[in-house]
Parts: C-alpha cells; structure tokens; sequence
C-alpha cells in the first residue's frame, strides 16, 4: 500500500541488492583473474560508477559463462524511498561483504612478488555483488535460488548498466587472494546462508 502511495506521489524507488553465488570445481580459479582485474580497475579510477558498471558487466557475463559450475546462491535486498537510507544499508552491506572469510584483497604494488611458483588452487570461489538501483527489477527483487532465475538476474544486472540505473557496485570474492583456498567446511561456517541449485 505504502509502495503504491509512494508511486503516485513520483516518489524515486530505490533498490539495495546483493547476490551470493558460489562456484566449485577445478576449473573456477580463473574466473579469480577476471574478479581481481576489476578490483584493480575500480582502484584506479576512484569508484567512477561508469566502470565499475563496465566491470559489473565484464564479471556478470563471465559468471553465466560459468554456469555448470554453479553450485548454491543466495540473494537479499530491501526497497527504499530515501536515498540516504539506502545509502547506509549499501555501507552496511559492503562491511558485511568485505568482513566475510578470505574476502580481503590485497593490491598493493608488491603484491604476488614473493608467492612460489607453484600454489595451491582453490576449488571454490563466492562472488558477492552487491548494487544499488533506481526503479523496480523483478528479475532481482525475486528469490534467485535457482538456476534459470540467477541467469535472468545476471542479465538484468547487465541491463541495469546499459540503462543508466544503478547508483552503487559493489563486488567482492573470496578466495580474495592468490593461493588462499576456500574448504567446503569454511564455506558452511561463514556463508550459511547459500542454498544449493
């Protein structure tokens, strides 16, 4: 009722979103290059929303590229007519991202210098995204437990660049660093709320 109220009056509708998806199997530490090369783009140009909207898209993409080895997702949200407030819990979001285990990247000019050559590859990476839009999407605003949902929310992210719409991205990943690996027991204890595909 408050919804539609706030529609007639020309109200703004903001959405804060946030997908887990988590990838297993031997061939998924790569899609971690993909992950650490936008990290490194959004550093250098200080958070222009332009690309990380670009990065947004680039790892979107390489996720559906990915999909047979999709194993569990996760998606929450909440709708706001106040910007501000949905600014706090985009912030809130991004702390609890970048707090979970193995989810601190390091990006540092010396970083990698002193790894041996030969480390250990992990067999299970979690992309968090998390965005902030204008407007309704019912491709995301709807559970993504499932794999034909979480390709149409993948492409409605995409789209959401490409319409101008999103206000905030953010993306974070663990295994964040190269040669940390992500067990399948660590992945219950700090991502419980995943649910299998």
């Amino acid at each position: 009722m408050r919804d539609t109220f706030n529609k007639m009056i020309g109200r703004t509708r903001y959405v804060v979103f946030r997908l887990f998806l988590h990838l297993g199997g031997g061939e998924v530490a790569p899609i971690l290059g993909v992950l650490n090369s936008a990290g490194r783009d959004a550093i250098d140009v200080d958070g222009d929303l332009e690309v990380l909207g670009e990065g947004l898209v680039e790892i979107s993409q390489t996720l559906l590229q990915y999909d047979e080895y999709w194993l569990s997702a996760a998606n929450e949200g909440d709708v706001f007519w106040d910007e501000g407030e949905a600014g706090d819990y985009v912030n809130e979001l991004f702390t609890d991202s970048a707090e979970r285990y193995l989810s601190e990247p390091d990006y540092s000019p010396n970083s990698g210098l002193n790894e041996p050559l030969s480390i250990p590859v992990t067999r299970n990476v979690i992309v968090m995204i998390t965005v902030a839009y204008e407007g309704e999407v019912p491709e995301l605003e709807t559970d993504l437990s499932n794999i034909q949902a979480l390709k149409e929310g993948l492409k409605a992210l995409i789209n959401l660049h490409y319409k101008h719409r999103l206000k905030a991205i953010q993306v974070h990943f663990s295994p964040a660093q190269l040669g940390d690996e992500l067990t399948s027991d660590q992945l219950l204890q700090y991502y419980p709320e995943l649910i299998p595909l």
